[in-house]
Formats: C-alpha cells, sequence, structure tokens
C-alpha cells in the first residue's frame, strides 16, 4: 500500500478511498473534546480547545502509521458558566448525541478503536456516557481521557511538577492551563492580567467539600461557576510558565502514545450471554440486535 493514509494523521486531510485505507490499517481515532468558555482575564474561551487538539496533533505526529486525528469538537456542556459573558453552552443530551453521532460514523466505516480525548472538565460525565453508549451501540471500542489525567500515569510527574497548593491550585484557567497553553499559544495570552484567584468554598476547609481539577471532595457541590469565583480563575495562575507547560505537553504526548501501544493491537474483550433461554426480542434501549458482533 502507497497511500497517503499511511503518513496522514488528520483525518479531514484523506480521501474516501485513502480513509478505506486507514480502516484496513487499522487506525485508532482520537476525537479532542473541548468547549467555548470563560479562562478568566488572561487566557481566551479557547483553552478548552487548544490544550487537548495541541496534544491529540502531538500524538499524531509521533505515530502516523496509528492514528487519525479528527477536527475537534468545539462545544462542550458549559450551561453552569452562563454567567461569564462568551461561554457558549451546548445542552448535555444535544453534546452526547454529537459525539455519538461522530463515533457512530467512524464505526459505521469501519474505525474500531475510538479515543476521546477531553479538555473540558464537566464534559467527563457526558463522553463516559458518549464512550459507554458507542461501546454498546456498535461494534468499536470507545474510552475517554482527559488530557490532565495523562499525568497521573507517571506517580512521578505531578509532584515534580506541581508547586501549586492541593486542593485548589489547579482546577481552572489555573497553573496547569495557563502553562500549557503559554506553551502553545503564548502570544495569545494577557501575560499582564495573570492572576490566581481562590475557591471560595475550599476555604471553608471541609472534608467533604473541596475540588481540585486532580480530585474532589466526596460531597462537592456543583452548582453556578459565579457563585464561588469573581474572576473565573480557579487555582494560582501566577505559578503559570511557558517551560511548565513543554514539560506537560511532552509527557503527556509520551504517556497517550503508551496507551496507543497498548490500545491499538489489544483484542476486543468477548460478550457472552449468560441467559439460559435466549431473550427473543433485542435490548430495548439499543441500536443492535440481540447478539450482533458478537
Amino acid at each position: 500500500m502507497t497511500s497517503r493514509a499511511k503518513t496522514e494523521y488528520r483525518y479531514e486531510k484523506l480521501t474516501w478511498p485513502e480513509i478505506n485505507d486507514a480502516v484496513e490499517l487499522g487506525k485508532v481515532c482520537i476525537l479532542p473534546c473541548g468547549a467555548i468558555e470563560q479562562h478568566g482575564p488572561h487566557l481566551p474561551l479557547d483553552v478548552d480547545v487548544v490544550c487537548p487538539g495541541g496534544i491529540a496533533r502531538g500524538v499524531g505526529q509521533a505515530l502516523p502509521e496509528n492514528i487519525l486525528v479528527l477536527p475537534t469538537i468545539c462545544y462542550g456542556y458549559t450551561g453552569h458558566v452562563m454567567d461569564f459573558p462568551g461561554t457558549i453552552n451546548s445542552h448535555y443530551s444535544h453534546f452526547i448525541e454529537n459525539v455519538l453521532d461522530v463515533t457512530k460514523s467512524l464505526a459505521y466505516h469501519g474505525f474500531k478503536k475510538i479515543i476521546l480525548l477531553n479538555g473540558h472538565g464537566s464534559n467527563m460525565p457526558n463522553l463516559d456516557l458518549a464512550a459507554r453508549r458507542t461501546n454498546l451501540e456498535t461494534d468499536a471500542e470507545c474510552v475517554v481521557t482527559a488530557w490532565w489525567n495523562l499525568l497521573t500515569v507517571d506517580k512521578t510527574f505531578l509532584p515534580s511538577w506541581r508547586e501549586s497548593k492541593f486542593p485548589g491550585g489547579c482546577a481552572h484557567a489555573c497553573e496547569l492551563e495557563t502553562s500549557l497553553y503559554l506553551y502553545l499559544d503564548e502570544e495569545n495570552v494577557r501575560k499582564d492580567k495573570i492572576k490566581s484567584g481562590d475557591i471560595s468554598f475550599n476555604n471553608d476547609h471541609s472534608p467533604f467539600n473541596w475540588v481540585d481539577l486532580f480530585a474532589a471532595g466526596p460531597s462537592t457541590v456543583v452548582s453556578w461557576t459565579s457563585s464561588y469565583t469573581d474572576t473565573g480563575v480557579l487555582g494560582e495562575a501566577e505559578l503559570a510558565t511557558k517551560e511548565k507547560g513543554e514539560r506537560v505537553y511532552h509527557e503527556a504526548v509520551k504517556q497517550l502514545c503508551a496507551f496507543i501501544n497498548y490500545f491499538h493491537p489489544r483484542p476486543k474483550d468477548v460478550r457472552r450471554d449468560m441467559h439460559r433461554t435466549p431473550p427473543t426480542m433485542a435490548i430495548p434501549w439499543s441500536q443492535r440486535s440481540h447478539g450482533e458482533g458478537r
């Protein structure tokens, strides 16, 4: 095969015959999922688009023979942030269905390994459901990960990288997001406006109700963003540097490449029907007939 599909990682740059070649190559599809929402006075509205998209491209450049990176889904679930001008909300059901439209299209064409690479925290429960439904309603395998969770694979990375307090120092427009954005798109950071911000309920020091990008209390209240911040900055943005962002970028790319090297050749787990008497109808909530694709 001499097709461009062997070396091109950008899904949209292939022709339809080359897509057939990419399917034959068994390429893993990465779908970055983000949001357009406020990130304080110093970061643009597209942080949650730029960050996962940049990492996905890095992985595509590293493993072009195994990867296709799709155009980013730019609008996410942000209803709780609508008190801040500029934020664009996609209703959770519309968002889930939008993602499913993409994953089901990929599965239909023959791509059987799909990664949802998230860039917006509040997308996570919705993307988890989209991935689960993809797995139950198609014959593809779909998994979701947030780019920041890739930084937890090597247990030595974050302790050597993070300077901000825990919890709360890394949450939103913080040390982490500001650093990565500085590395990916420095000229669009309003450096003169970088200022740290607190999550007001974290200051209660309750063992139940607290939040950080990497963890949350067991009974944390999730409500309107404007109820616990005046600026939209949640964390110690003043500790951010471009150099820290470069380290984060390379660590996230390295770990996602490592996952793909595991995921790409891994045989799919086989479904088994445990009914003594076989069901006589399809599962009501599934678009697939009983036993299809097993």
